[in-house]
């Protein structure tokens, strides 16, 4: 890894040139009822499958589920953090929701590199948030990541 000071990157962030097929890297958080009502808020969803318990026992999930896109954030998180990591710039996100995530739940998302197009400075992820064994997300990514050259 470079010397971050004398390139001006910030800690943690892996340039192109040095990402790696199958580098992967993790977040964990338990997801509460504040990060529930603060998603609301920023959001502006609502919804009272998210807010409401006698609301959301009458559905499909049983009870209170968080917002998909706050799970999904973990994901962003990683990436914007860890893998490429600060700089790196979406471009593409597919989601699959598989299970709903209850408050009190702890969230792992982990993100893996599929490819690298060194070229055109793209990189493809693998992305998954699991609650405990189960998978709750699946998808991947598309990104532009950061890189040493200024061209």
């Amino acid at each position: 890894m470079l010397d971050t000071p004398q390139h001006n990157l910030p800690i943690g962030t892996i340039c192109i040139e040095d990402l790696e097929v199958g580098m992967e890297r993790s977040v964990s958080k338990t997801i509460g009822d504040q990060e529930i009502e603060m998603f609301a808020e920023l959001s502006t969803d609502h919804n009272p499958v998210h807010l409401d318990d006698d609301y959301a026992r009458d559905t499909i999930f049983q009870g209170r589920i968080a917002h998909g896109m706050l799970t999904a954030g973990l994901i962003s998180a990683v990436i914007g953090e860890q893998l490429p990591g600060h700089g790196t710039v979406y471009l593409k996100q597919s989601l699959t929701f598989t299970a709903p995530v209850r408050p009190g739940d702890c969230v792992e998302a982990i993100v893996k590199v599929l490819e690298i197009n060194h070229a055109k400075r793209r990189v493809t992820l693998d992305c998954k948030c699991f609650v405990g064994d189960t998978l709750v997300l699946k998808g991947d990514a598309l990104v532009l990541a950061p890189s040493r050259k200024f061209d």
